[in-house]
């Protein structure tokens, strides 16, 4: 039993239009019009595969086939369709529409499982609009409150609930309290490791650590021309310091990540010395241990520059995401599709994280990788060979059928 992989591709590339970008990416982001367009095409394939529909109060949706016993936990899979800004055609949505194919390939050949069958797109994986990134997941697997998640705002002031409403998505469904067998999330691997080692799929083991910070100087805004360079209470002057330290941690502690994704600074006028700067900061290390070391230096590096030159300066936590190692028998799972399927594979850690994070909380979890080309995700180029996401696929099929029949 094969799945049909020009039907995927197919499917792919024809969402990939709604928030199609002129570079060849999508621009999706969480809870917009695209996103509205992307979940409404996504329903329709799943009511012409005759699966019933539930949407959470975080706007999850639930796509479901039944089992033989419906009193059995359902076998999960699914990823999410939201995408970064400048994003790609494959991040988050592959493993939604891939595990719609699995459910097409079996109602194709007539098998019915003794579980339940669901597949899960998840709101605001990415934490582009809204941060923390992977909310919908952090509420279902109590993490978040349903009421934090709500009141998140994105840089203009709206809500997350607000958004929610807007396109049509707040649905009335408890989000959390559902019961499953196992899940799995099938991925890009958004780095190059698979690709260098020709490899076709990863056998995901866990996920490495994610620390998140906002990085806030205060200075005193200023004329540019009359102010003297020794008057001035710069806050992009004081930030360059601190930021020189924080990547020296990174060639202190094997294997961490430094990523300064965005400077923020207000008002934001060229011929004016700004009064405040935001430097938002993401450290990732796959041990918890460093990872806290790593959060302790950081702390203590921001306080010994604080009120330099008249400049305060804070570390202010926004998320934390612990590194995972998903389920024994999930991974096991995995490993025996990939025999069955033949592929060339191998066992690889996460870097990325991912809603399978929060979900391997309260729900037995592995997930699944597929190299993309030169490692690039989070960018219009994003790539990957009709091929592997054929492969990767077919070992998700395998996998579900090993915990579902």
């Amino acid at each position: 039993m094969r799945i049909n992989a020009e039907r995927l591709w197919e499917k792919l590339m024809q969402i990939a239009q709604i928030g199609g970008t002129p570079k060849g990416g999508v621009c999706r982001v969480t809870l917009t019009e695209e996103d509205r367009l992307g979940r409404d095409l996504f329903i329709k394939w799943c009511k012409e595969a005759h699966l019933s529909i539930e949407i959470d109060q975080m706007g999850n949706i639930f796509a479901k086939r039944a089992g033989k016993n419906p009193d059995l936990p359902a076998v999960l899979a699914g990823s999410h369709l939201d995408s970064q800004p400048t994003g790609g055609k494959f991040d988050g949505v592959y493993g939604v529409l891939a595990a719609l194919e699995v459910i097409e390939t079996l109602n194709e050949n007539h098998i019915q499982t003794q579980h339940p069958i669901e597949i899960v797109s998840w709101t605001n994986e990415e934490g582009a609009r809204f941060a923390p990134a992977m909310i919908g997941s952090g509420v279902f697997a109590n993490q978040f409150s349903l009421e934090y998640a709500y009141a998140r705002t994105d840089r203009t002031g709206e809500t997350l609930g607000n958004a929610l409403e807007k396109i049509g998505y707040k649905g009335t469904i408890p989000c959390g309290n559902r019961s499953y067998k196992a899940a799995f999330e099938l991925h890009i691997e958004q780095g190059p490791i698979l690709e260098a080692e020709n490899k076709s799929v990863g056998i995901v083991t866990g996920v490495q650590g994610i620390r998140w910070y906002d990085l806030v100087l205060n200075g005193k805004e200023t004329h540019a021309g009359p102010t003297p360079m020794s008057y001035r209470k710069d806050p992009v002057k004081a930030v360059l310091p601190i930021l020189t330290r924080f990547y020296e941690l990174t060639e202190i502690f094997a294997d961490s990540k430094l990523t300064i994704g965005f400077l923020d600074a207000k008002p934001a006028i060229r011929n004016t010395v700004p009064s405040q700067l935001t430097v938002s900061v993401d450290f990732r290390h796959p041990d918890e241990q460093i990872l806290t070391a790593i959060h302790q230096q950081a702390t203590q590096i921001v306080e010994s520059f604080s009120d330099k030159n008249g400049v305060t300066a804070q570390l202010l936590p926004i998320w934390y995401s612990p590194p995972v190692i998903f389920d024994e028998k999930c991974v096991q799972a995995v490993s025996e599709a990939v025999q069955k399927t033949g592929v060339s594979a191998r066992k690889i850690g996460s870097g990325a994280g991912h809603d399978s994070v929060y979900l391997s909380k309260v729900v037995p979890t592995s997930m699944i990788f597929i190299p993309c080309k030169d490692g690039l995700s989070h960018n219009e180029a994003e790539s990957a060979e009709k091929i592997d996401v054929a492969n990767g696929t077919q070992v998700l099929l395998e996998a579900i059928l090993k915990m579902a029949l």
